[in-house]
């Protein structure tokens, strides 16, 4: 009892130092700025959208004509990448863009397989960047996420008005299944612990990090920083984009979609939205997994810190509160509940984001529990020789340290 009572006092010391000096990582109010508070720049700047997909007929008709009728005063035009589809997906992208209502011209265009070290993803960014010409922003966006019809003017007008020369929006993911519920919010939590908003957006600070499905930049400090060629081979591809820019001595910003409007009944997507469905448990699994050990940058040394560093953060006060309860040892009782209190209390926020109720915060140990063994699996996966695995591609971890977190 004493050494888990002191265990559970290490964990509860840890949650007092995120609460209060962890760049407040758990709220949720780092946003863009509110519609219609940015003056909109007198001479809008051009901008390529340019967009990659594999294998997306399912989800693409939900997603690009959201972009085809951005309401954008400016030069704009979208560049879908067919990444090597065998689903006809290049096909129903030139189908949307001869849609009636479109305001921006559509090309589609395909790569051809990517060369020995890159990624398929980001071969295809390089492409769709190549095609972009003198495009004076560039926003990389996915085939799964949904802008509502001001989107692009705001990332654009935001970038102007702050002299950014990176702006990446978190998009809200789905909350419509059981584990979506438990998972998602989990999943948004955790990368906010790892890279905290606040830290991102200090230009002096290290901690650099973007969200891949929406990410607007200066095509001109892409390029001085080192352009897609630098992170080609990233398998998280976001976080490392975000690090090249910042690490280029550019200024970037790295903000939360903003939330559902109460009462909204229109089609259109709030901000920025995903689309994609994650039904099952195995679905989320496997959208952490692939990537969860190149996070720990191929480590097994860190591996095992991380699992014994999750099961002393979250999952101590829980059994501490249950082995005391039991055993009648109530002061570790009393401090399992008062820590997990704490957890709860920075994860609420999160909760409440995806307009979910708060004591589903208390999940927060569990949900922890499905990540650590979504981590676990992901190292083992790497061992077995299948890697990071996406749309019938396996990859390697990089010769390079490019996904070694932005910090």
């Amino acid at each position: 009892m004493d050494v888990l009572l002191w265990i559970t006092a290490l964990s509860g010391a840890a949650w007092v130092y995120l609460a209060l000096a962890h760049g407040g990582f758990w709220r949720t109010d780092t946003r863009l700025a509110p519609r219609g508070s940015r003056t909109p720049p007198a001479e809008p700047p051009s901008v390529a959208v340019v967009v990659p997909a594999r294998d997306e007929a399912d989800i693409i008709g939900a997603a690009l004509p959201t972009l085809l009728a951005q309401k954008y005063p400016g030069s704009a035009r979208v560049i879908l990448v067919d990444d090597g589809s065998s689903d006809g997906t290049g096909e129903l992208a030139r189908t949307l863009g001869d849609a009636p209502g479109v305001r921006l011209p559509l090309t589609v265009t395909t790569p051809g397989p990517p060369p020995s070290g890159w990624t398929g993803k980001l071969w295809a960014v390089r492409h769709g960047v190549e095609l972009a010409g003198d495009a004076e922003f560039l926003l990389l966006t996915d085939a799964d996420i949904a802008h509502a019809p001001d989107s692009l003017a705001r990332l654009v007008a935001e970038a102007a008005d702050e002299r950014l020369d990176l702006v990446s929006v978190m998009a809200r993911l789905r909350v419509a299944t059981g584990w979506e519920r438990v998972i998602v919010p989990a999943f948004v939590y955790f990368f906010g612990k790892l890279f905290p908003f606040r830290r991102v957006n200090r230009h002096k600070s290290r901690t650099a990090a973007a969200a891949g499905g929406c990410v607007l930049v200066r095509r001109t400090s892409l390029a001085a920083a080192g352009g897609i060629d630098a992170i080609r081979d990233a398998v998280i591809d976001d976080v490392s984009l975000g690090t090249l820019v910042k690490r280029g001595g550019g200024r970037i910003r790295l903000v939360l979609a903003d939330p559902p409007r109460r009462h909204a009944t229109e089609w259109w997507p709030v901000h920025v939205d995903s689309v994609r469905p994650y039904p099952a448990l195995a679905d989320l699994w496997r959208m952490v997994s692939r990537s969860a050990f190149a996070q720990l940058r191929h480590s097994w040394l860190l591996l095992v810190g991380t699992v014994f560093g999750l099961a002393l953060v979250y999952l101590a006060a829980p059994v501490a509160l249950v082995v005391g309860a039991i055993a009648g040892a109530w002061p570790l009782a009393l401090l399992g509940l008062a820590v997990w209190a704490l957890m709860t209390a920075t994860y609420v926020p999160m909760v409440r984001y995806y307009g979910r109720p708060a004591y589903e915060a208390l999940l927060l140990p569990f949900a922890a529990t499905l990540y650590l063994g979504m981590t676990v699996d992901s190292a083992i996966r790497h061992a077995r020789g299948r890697g990071a695995a996406w749309k019938g591609r396996t990859y390697p971890a990089p010769e390079s340290s490019r996904d070694a977190p932005g910090r």
